[in-house]
C-alpha cells in the first residue's frame, strides 16, 4: 500500500494583497537571501500563524518578526514591515513566546499599521522559508487578495 504524506497547508497570515517577494523592494527579501517566500500588503493588523508549529524565535524588544518550525521541520520567518526593527517595539504587541506551540490562525503579533506608516516605514509583511523541511519544492499561489486564516497560499 502506498503511504502518501499529508501536505502542510500554509494559510494567509494577514488579510490583504499577496505580492511576489521580488516586489517587496528590500534587497534581503526581494533577492531571496532569507529564502523563498511571499509577501502581503496588509489590510489587517493581526499577524496569524500560517500553519501549526512551534515558536522558535521572536525578535526581543522590537517584536517585528517571529519564526516558526513546522511539523515537517520547515522553518518560516514572518517579518512585519521593512526596517521596522528601528521602531524598537513601538506599535507591536506579541501574543506568543519562544517555545509556544501554535495552531493555524492563532494570533502571533498585533501591530499598529498607522504607527508604522507615520514612522516612515512600509507595513508589507514577508513570509520567508528560512529552512526547507521534507516537502521538496515550494510553490506559492499567484498574487491575489487574500483573507487571513482562509486563503491557502501554499502547500508544502
Amino acid at each position: 500500500m502506498f503511504n502518501k504524506k499529508k501536505k502542510i497547508e500554509l494559510k494567509a497570515y494577514l488579510s490583504g494583497r499577496l505580492i511576489h517577494l521580488e516586489d517587496v523592494n528590500d534587497g534581503v527579501f526581494s533577492k531571496k537571501m532569507m529564502g523563498e517566500g511571499i509577501a502581503i500588503e496588509p489590510t489587517s493588523n493581526e499577524l496569524l500563524a500560517p500553519a501549526d508549529g512551534e515558536v522558535i524565535v521572536i525578535m526581543d524588544k522590537s517584536f517585528h518578526a517571529v519564526g516558526l518550525k513546522l511539523k515537517d521541520q520547515t522553518e518560516v520567518l514572518l517579518h512585519i514591515g521593512i526596517d521596522t526593527v528601528y521602531m524598537n517595539g513601538d506599535g507591536f504587541t506579541p501574543h506568543v513566546k519562544v517555545g509556544d506551540h501554535v495552531k493555524t490562525g492563532q494570533k502571533l503579533i498585533t501591530f499598529d499599521r498607522d504607527k508604522i506608516k507615520k514612522a516612515g516605514y512600509r507595513d508589507v509583511t514577508v513570509l520567508a522559508i528560512t529552512q526547507e523541511g521534507n516537502q521538496g519544492s515550494i510553490h506559492f499561489i499567484e498574487p491575489i487578495c487574500v483573507n487571513a486564516n482562509d486563503t491557502i497560499i501554499s502547500q508544502l
